[in-house]
């Protein structure tokens, strides 16, 4: 490498060894120069990696690079029983660096740009997930014409590609063959007889650079607490005369059987690539709109459009800890709690059912979160909450009876 940093400008693309991590998930390189260290900061990279990064942003003292392939793989890196995806780069580093990691580049951001230098003193505790792999209880997947081949990088057109858009991409995806880890194992190895059966239609994936096409999006909610599961198909009006629903719905009652919730098809002509159901006509072709999981001993009703955190098991740690630290601060005895921007309401339903003689306020602005709780809150016997769909920034000046409470 060249002795000084003005080698370098903006789309050059450099190798470098990965030696630190940053808040964010960046590595950390360094290189040496007459005026001292170069700081080259590698999205998504490990500790101990040699990789191929491209400068994004260059700046007098650092640089700020994207991450285009990994040269070596750390010695810290395992093997995992898993496909590899681009989204996915922290897999193969074992939990216990991954939380050191996070939990010390967080606690830098403190002492750095906080000007915290005690932050060890008022630090409590780190909640991990309780579950490392196959945690989440929501995925989208994607459908391109346009391929990105994992064995050889290369990128292939007038294919049919479903699964994960390459990471900072757009317009080309990966075909997920197998489980990933991070969602339902059992689902994800059916990915793929999905992905055969619906090019078996005749009907193209979609082309996201040119806006042409039929297929645009699978997404799929799980319910841990049930072991089923919520679908809807995404795709675009284009040939729809020529797309058999019924035939699509027999397949799939007959490869997810009784897991199988609910099946919904929506019909999305935005030229914007988002999978969201009021972009577009949506039907129910099987089952019901919606499943039920659970927090913390209460059932929650999540439909396909729903707010809900993505870990549920992690979120129960995070309530609990939340409950934890009102009780310990505050008598909440006759109290009025609100919880703004509550969505469908879990947090404070779960503590309106755990915190004695409160009484909470729950507001949002989307009207069917708000129908959603309410019905929630009636389906776990949760009298002492009320919820109001409304702006949250106007709620006093349309609510004054709550003002100062």
């Amino acid at each position: 490498m060249p002795a000084k940093s003005t080698f370098m400008k903006r789309g050059d693309q450099i190798e470098v060894i990965i030696t630190d991590y940053a808040f964010g998930g960046k590595g950390i390189a360094r290189h040496e120069t007459e005026n001292g260290n170069y700081i080259i900061f590698v999205e998504n990279t490990i500790p101990g990696q040699k990789v191929l990064a491209r400068i994004a942003k260059k700046r007098k003292k650092y640089a700020e690079c994207k991450l285009v392939k990994v040269l070596e793989r750390s010695s810290e890196e395992v093997n995992v029983d898993y496909q590899p995806i681009s989204g996915a780069p922290f897999i193969t580093l074992p939990i216990e660096l991954q939380h050191k990691y996070k939990l010390e580049s967080t606690l830098e951001q403190y002492r750095r740009i906080g000007d915290i230098r005690n932050i060890d003193d008022y630090f409590d505790t780190y909640l991990d997930s309780p579950e490392i792999f196959n945690y989440r209880n929501k995925m989208e997947y994607s459908f391109s014409t346009i391929r990105q081949d994992l064995t050889t990088g290369e990128e292939l057109d007038d294919q049919f590609a479903m699964g994960f858009k390459t990471r900072g991409t757009w317009w080309k995806v990966e075909n997920l063959d197998a489980p990933d880890g991070l969602f339902d194992a059992e689902f994800e190895a059916q990915l793929k007889p999905i992905r055969e059966y619906l090019e078996s239609t005749g009907l193209p994936a979609w082309h996201p650079p040119k806006k042409v096409g039929f297929f645009r999006h699978l997404v799929v909610r799980k319910s841990f607490d049930l072991n089923k599961l919520l679908i809807n198909l995404v795709t675009s009006s284009q040939g729809i005369e020529d797309f058999d629903r019924d035939a699509f719905k027999n397949f799939m009652v007959n490869l997810l059987g009784e897991r199988l919730a609910g099946l919904q098809h929506t019909v999305n002509d935005d030229v914007a690539d988002r999978a969201k159901i009021e972009n577009g006509e949506n039907g129910l072709l099987y089952g019901k709109p919606v499943v039920l999981e659970k927090l913390l001993d209460l059932q929650f009703e999540i439909s396909m459009e729903s707010f809900f955190q993505t870990n549920p098991k992690s979120a129960e740690r995070l309530y609990s800890k939340a409950i934890e630290y009102a009780q310990d601060s505050f008598d909440l005895k006759d109290q009025l709690l609100m919880d703004l921007f509550c969505g469908t309401g879990t947090i404070g339903q779960i503590m309106a059912n755990q915190i004695e003689g409160i009484k909470v306020i729950g507001v949002d602005i989307v009207p069917e979160a708000i129908e959603d709780a309410k019905r929630n809150a009636e389906r776990n016997g949760i009298e002492n909450l009320d919820f109001y769909a409304a702006d949250v920034g106007k709620f006093l000046r349309e609510y004054p009876d709550f003002e100062n409470k």
